[in-house]
């Protein structure tokens, strides 16, 4: 591993953490053995990074992942999730459980973690609440904890058994982990568009606000009643984040997050009757968009993740029988960007914090920080205009709401745990 001195680089760092910088925002950033070091210590450095005219900020940190591994690996697996994380510039991602098998077991758990030491990501790994994800049957969190989990959801389905999600919580704050909901109502959902006047024109299956709000209640409300924390995922509904901003208010120890999706596109994006753009919770209207931006703003919504849910082109060939799901590891800064900060919404410290620095606060993780002796987690942006091209993504599916969308940041080198993991500076 080189010893790395990036020069006169501009810091975005919203902890203010990095260290020497300078009237003008920038700083030489020196990284030793992996890790952050005093510049003044760089004599003799193996590789010099000149960083004028690139902005550096902590590794992003990716709340919400599929890397379909194990046994869905025409999809994803972890090696390829994780370099298009690294593409990216994220650089600790938490894979979800609904593998195959699920990530109920510790033989699964040590497999994902094995696997990942040779990835260009920190894969931090999801342990399932019920076994298969059947919703009725726990799990041994014990067990799942020594073999290595650092979070509990039953993602891809909600927790079915109320009692049993309640234990859950109360043995991650236990442990100090987060407990992660995928919150939906089965009994209202199976959608495939948002419904509404879309799913009637289409005449498909909608996915009613309702599922998810009710989901979104029923876990703000066990976090409520028993003093727990509770993680909401990938908000979508106006409604949802009103509850969870009510909540807040009400000091229940709830967060949440949004995707890079629900905050740049809407359900018209679904008269193409292109299955890219269906995903779980679907893209909605604009008022949801709003209120997805609107809650970022004011801190009700505290992350945004990706759902990074690869597909292969077979599978996403049919607008109605295709799974839900997108990829969006690659994209997840640049279209945040692109509407948050090119908005006017955020300022770049702002987005960062969303993505980099709180992620990592909520998943009791090193990350979001530039300091000396923390792991050389970083990457080099600049503000630079490109269009997506599906071909060009690192990841083995390439189903982008994105395609063809022009983006206004752009990821260009991507350091992990002092290594350089991508770099597309040239």
């Amino acid at each position: 591993m080189k010893n790395i001195l990036i020069k006169n680089v501009y810091v975005t760092d919203p902890l203010k953490t990095a260290y020497g910088v300078r009237d003008d925002g920038t700083a030489d950033i020196f990284i030793k053995d992996g890790c952050f070091a005093n510049p003044a210590e760089a004599d003799g450095s193996e590789l010099v990074i000149e960083g004028t005219g690139y902005k550096a900020a902590p590794g992003l940190v990716d709340l919400h992942v599929h890397l379909r591994d194990p046994g869905q690996t025409e999809k994803e697996d972890i090696i390829t999730g994780c370099r298009a994380a690294a593409a990216g510039g994220v650089t600790s991602l938490l894979c979800m459980p609904n593998t195959e098998p699920t990530v109920d077991s510790p033989e699964t758990v040590r497999y994902i973690l094995d696997k990942a030491k040779k990835a260009d990501a920190n894969v931090y790994v999801v342990g399932s609440i019920t076994k298969g994800l059947n919703g009725h049957e726990a799990t041994d969190i014990d067990e799942l904890y020594e073999a290595g989990i650092s979070a509990l959801s039953d993602d891809g389905r909600p927790v079915l058994d109320t009692s049993i999600m309640v234990k859950a919580m109360k043995k991650a704050a236990e442990l100090n982990i987060p407990v992660t909901a995928h919150c939906e109502d089965p009994y209202l959902a199976g959608g495939k568009v948002n419904e509404g006047e879309l799913s009637e024109a289409l005449e498909v299956k909608g996915m009613p606000r309702a599922a998810e709000d009710a989901g979104t209640a029923r876990e703000i409300s066990l976090a409520a009643a028993y003093d727990l924390p509770v993680h909401i995922c990938h908000v979508s509904t106006y409604t949802s984040a009103d509850m969870i901003r009510d909540a807040k208010r009400r000091g229940v120890k709830v967060t949440a997050e949004t995707a890079p999706h629900y905050i740049m596109l809407t359900e018209k994006e679904l008269w193409k009757r292109d299955a890219d753009y269906r995903m779980n919770p679907p893209l909605r209207t604009e008022r949801d968009r709003f209120a997805m931006i609107e809650g970022l703003k004011d801190g009700t919504i505290d992350a945004i993740a990706t759902d990074h849910a690869p597909h292969t082109p077979q599978e996403k060939a049919d607008f109605v029988s295709a799974p839900n799901g997108s990829v969006g590891m690659e994209t997840s800064f640049a279209a945040s960007y692109t509407v948050l900060v090119k908005g006017n919404i955020l300022t770049e410290e702002e987005l960062v914090e969303k993505m980099s620095c709180n992620p990592a606060r909520i998943l009791n993780i090193p990350g979001g920080k530039l300091s000396i002796g923390e792991p050389a987690d970083i990457f080099l942006y600049k503000e630079e205009e490109w269009i997506v091209d599906p071909e060009k993504l690192h990841g083995k599916s390439k189903n982008t709401p994105f395609k063809g969308l022009t983006m206004s940041a752009k990821v260009k080198l991507t350091i992990c745990g002092g290594k350089i993991v991508f770099d597309e500076r040239i």
